[in-house]
């Protein structure tokens, strides 16, 4: 068996926005698709990154309207325990990608949505390196909220756990978040601002108004 992997990332690109009308990954801020903004940040670590799609056709037309950078991996849903093919669900691509990295050997997963675009070197670096000896590694504000979405999963007890969602049809992000898990949740406030004081890395851009929210803040 082939040595284990500590860490690839794994891109969640299969979303679309419903106010946008298009899929997230290809909206544009400042002229640039919201994923190379994440892509131009996460190629400077020295991890392999996989892109979740939901299929062939998706894969095609983003290629065709974005010039990816070498070394980016595309992976398609597998439905291969999930029998509902118009149904597209977060937790189909994770259980995917999982997959794929088990297969692959990894030991732990950065998750990420394709939404997040203004992601910050620092707070990657600060997840990988928060991540070591624990499960799980998760962003979590003082209020209790947590950004499963940028976070970091054990492969293996991961992959069996979407496994176990999909054929139970129990998909909510929180029912992946196992209990038994040793999770070192991480300060958004005492941790991540000081690294990135406006909290850009955790903004999802899901509409017209995040963008123009997003721009005003740079400014």
């Amino acid at each position: 068996m082939e040595n284990p992997k500590y860490l690839a990332i794994l891109i969640l690109i299969g979303g679309r926005s419903t106010r946008f009308g298009t899929e997230k990954a290809i909206i544009e801020l400042y002229g640039k698709p919201l994923i190379l903004h994440q892509l131009e940040i996460l190629s400077n670590f020295d991890q392999d990154i996989y892109l979740v799609a939901h299929s062939e056709e998706q894969i095609f037309n983003y290629r065709k309207q974005i010039d990816f950078p070498k070394g980016v991996t595309f992976l398609i849903d597998d439905r291969d325990i999930f029998s509902y093919p118009k149904i597209y669900k977060p937790m189909l691509g994770i259980y995917s990608g999982l997959k794929e990295l088990n297969e692959l050997n990894f030991e732990k997963a950065f998750l990420l949505s394709c939404d997040l675009p203004l992601i910050k070197a620092e707070v990657v670096e600060l997840m990988i390196n928060e991540s070591y000896e624990f499960d799980c590694c998760m962003p979590r504000w003082n209020n209790g909220y947590l950004e499963p979405f940028f976070a970091i999963y054990p492969v293996e007890k991961g992959f069996q756990r979407a496994k176990e969602i999909l054929i139970t049809e129990n998909y909510g992000l929180n029912n992946f978040i196992d209990k038994k898990w040793n999770i070192n949740y991480v300060s958004v406030e005492k941790s991540i601002q000081p690294l990135d004081k406006n909290l850009v890395s955790l903004i999802n851009i899901n509409g017209p108004i995040d963008i123009a929210k997003v721009i005003k803040l740079l400014e």
